[in-house]
């Protein structure tokens, strides 16, 4: 069982960026088992479900449409948002089958991130036969100063 959980609170001390960066990488390596085994052009959801698998064999912590509220200003509002996946409390992974990832998909990943107050997202886009960095899957850091105050 590996023990990847990372102090949301404050900023990251060189121990924990390894552990983040360790949690990556056993992240990536999933996402690549699922999209040579699958390929391209399925519904998002039955990538989660396969991601959700190789995930939990390699004893992560996995959380599926985990629900966040959203604060605003001062008040929290009645409407909350849904991530995909948060991995071992300390990265969320957002997955897509789409013809190609856009700005406004990082974007909102990034808001995501700010919201939670997690430092870590993936984001992935399973439709397509070869994964390649900066096209279909991204690292995206929310760095310290980014994170909403509550």
């Amino acid at each position: 069982m590996f023990n990847l959980s990372i102090n949301l609170n404050a900023p990251l001390n060189f121990a924990e960026m390894i552990l983040e960066n360790k949690l990556s990488f056993l992240i990536r390596k999933a996402i690549f088992e699922v999209n040579k085994n699958l390929g391209p052009g399925l519904n998002e959801s039955i990538y989660e479900e396969a991601l959700n698998y190789e995930l939990l064999k390699m004893n992560l912590n996995v959380e599926r449409q985990v629900v966040f509220p959203v604060f605003y200003k001062d008040i929290y509002l009645q409407k909350t948002f849904a991530v995909d996946m948060v991995i071992n409390k300390a990265v969320i992974i957002e997955s897509k089958s789409v013809e190609s990832i856009n700005e406004i998909h990082k974007s909102q990943l990034l808001n995501y991130l700010k919201l939670s107050g997690i430092q870590l997202g993936i984001l992935i886009n399973f439709n397509t036969n070869y994964i390649l960095d900066k096209r279909d899957i991204f690292r995206i850091v929310n760095s310290i100063n980014n994170r909403i105050k509550k």
